[in-house]
């Protein structure tokens, strides 16, 4: 067992407090057939934050929807930590999970790929056992489970079990920053910041540009910003600030960009940073691994996906069905990467003609049709509302986010005349996507296509929305010694690197680029990396190997972004 600490950067550089320990690395696991009694005995040890079905966890099992997960993990906290609270984080527990510490229950969590946190500092003794109670359904429930499915294979991954992001433990004085809220008004030249405390009795202090500010915890405090400069995928120029409130002290950031759609002169709908035209060209990122599944393996390995599609001349990454390790969206905001966040699907098993026959025939369906739709489960449905406002809460202050998927390709999809309400309540500030690929209800603004099969033909909204392209493209190119599934998936194939740089060429120039001045203001290329059977990335699914010039991709995305 590697005893190395994985991933044990301090994750939330959106509020940073000088308190951190991370729980990762060497835990004790067991997993036993319908029995959620804590055994005496564990079957061994697991390198946390990797699932038990990943190489990087040492374990290589597979927990099936009938198998309880356990963890334990022993721990002390080091002099002088503690303070007044102490606040346990996991990323993300995949997927409805039980804690107990020192063998009280101190949380619940059915939420398997959102972060949730728990005071534990009543519960805390010098020595500490640390438990978890996992079950992990999978596809055969309505819980969030984005692209895992038992019986994986194509655009379907192999399904993992429980911890699969970072643990870790922050401790706070009496009187805290409970969390902070930052809204750029780039048109107003000021940021509003709101510092939500635990407690009401004092003033919060904000000091940006060596000024203090006086601030009232939990009321919108607008701080002027003179002159400032625009963050932008060129320059991605980030604003330090500090809050303090009593004894409490974090360092946060923010960013003056705008993202809006709106109408050219020639009356056609374009997404625009900062009120200029910017044509959004990105890449599909499911941000799988070949040996931590949906954990990445460390952070030079995220740094360098962001890099590489730069470098290709991308300036959108859309994470696609998961939630990111915090550290990502960091990233991207100081090196200046816009992220298109999808919401993560749940439902029960997806019906064949609803999610995939619409690929090839242009049919859509109401999405008020719970069976169809796979959506008859009411807690099922609650929980997707609940996780929406999760991830967005979540995500908030991160400048980088500019857009949410709502629903993707129908997985799970229901109530979106209702959805797109509940998300603009949550966020007004971004782009949203109700209805990526099909099974559009009219909505929103944007008409969003996924093009695979055909050849690319822009297509006016007869609604007079904003068109994008939110996937196309997929074309596939096997390279050997850097291939880890048990097929060949692509939606075009090619036999060498030289072929598959010849057919993307033709794909941009014909299809893409012509499409521009027609209307068109967004193309997602699908993908940025191989996963399993899919070998359709630009990136080879260990990351090792590039497999189109990145001075080629450049050139069709300079043509693009002038077209």
């Amino acid at each position: 067992m590697n005893n190395k600490v994985p991933l044990s950067e301090y994750p939330r550089m959106i509020m940073v407090r000088d308190s951190y320990l991370s729980l990762n690395g060497v835990w004790e696991y067991a997993i036993r057939e319908n029995d959620e009694r804590v055994p005496i005995e564990f079957d061994g040890d697991i390198l946390v934050p990797f699932s038990p079905e990943t190489p990087l966890s040492g374990v290589n099992r597979t927990v099936r929807p009938n198998d309880v997960l356990f963890y334990r993990k022993r721990f002390s906290l080091p002099k002088g930590f503690k303070k007044e609270y102490v606040t346990l984080h996991f990323g993300a527990v995949d997927q409805v999970v039980t804690v107990y510490l020192n063998g009280t229950k101190i949380g619940f969590n059915q939420s398997g790929f959102h972060p949730f946190s728990i005071e534990i500092s009543k519960v805390l003794k010098k020595d500490n056992e640390l438990v978890l109670v996992v079950r992990d359904y999978s596809d055969t429930r309505f819980y969030a489970r984005g692209k895992q499915k038992i019986k994986r294979g194509q655009i379907w991954y192999t399904p993992q079990s429980g911890i699969f992001m970072p643990v870790w433990l922050e401790s706070m004085p009496r009187d805290y920053i409970e969390k902070l809220k930052i809204t750029p008004r780039y048109d107003e030249s000021l940021v509003e910041i709101t510092v939500f405390t635990n407690s009401k009795d004092n003033d919060a202090v904000i000091i940006f540009d060596g000024k203090e500010y006086t601030v009232k915890p939990n009321k919108v405090y607008k701080l002027k910003v003179k002159d400032f400069i625009s963050w932008s995928p060129d320059n991605p120029h980030l604003y330090p600030f500090k809050v303090k409130y009593c004894e409490d002290e974090v360092d946060s950031y923010f960013a003056m960009r705008k993202i809006s759609v709106d109408t050219d002169e020639e009356g056609i709908k374009r997404i625009y940073l900062n009120n200029k035209i910017l044509f959004n060209t990105g890449l599909l990122d499911q941000g799988y691994y070949h040996e931590g599944y949906l954990t990445p393996p460390d952070e030079a390995t995220v740094i360098n996906e962001i890099k590489v599609a730069k470098e290709m001349g991308f300036n959108v990454l859309r994470k696609h069905i998961k939630i990111e390790w915090e550290r990502f969206y960091y990233h991207c905001d100081r090196l200046g990467m816009l992220v298109w966040q999808d919401f993560v699907n749940g439902g029960e098993p997806y019906n064949f003609v609803t999610v995939h026959v619409p690929a090839v025939l242009n049919i859509h369906f109401k999405d008020t049709n719970y069976k169809r739709f796979a959506r008859q489960n009411a807690l099922g449905r609650e929980l997707f509302y609940a996780e929406a406002k999760t991830t967005i809460e979540h995500l908030y202050n991160y400048p980088s986010i500019v857009l949410w998927t709502i629903f993707n390709e129908g997985w799970g999809q229901f109530d979106s005349h209702k959805l797109l309400p509940f998300v603009l309540e949550l966020d007004n500030t971004r782009l949203i996507d109700v209805n990526s690929g099909w099974h559009d209800m009219g909505l929103g603004q944007f008409r969003s296509h996924h093009v695979y099969f055909r050849k690319y033909r822009f297509k006016k909204d007869m609604l007079d929305r904003c068109v994008i392209l939110s996937e196309f493209g997929g074309y596939a190119h096997r390279i050997p010694g850097h291939y880890y599934g048990v097929a060949n998936f692509g939606y075009r194939k090619y036999n060498t690197k030289e072929e598959l740089e010849k057919a993307v060429i033709n794909l941009y120039e014909k299809e893409i680029i012509p499409a521009v001045k027609q209307g068109l203001a967004a193309a997602i290329y699908t993908q940025l990396s191989d996963v399993e059977d899919e070998l359709n990335g630009v990136l080879t699914y260990d990351r090792k190997v590039v497999k189109i010039d990145p001075k080629v991709m450049r050139e069709l995305n300079e043509k693009l972004l002038k077209a």
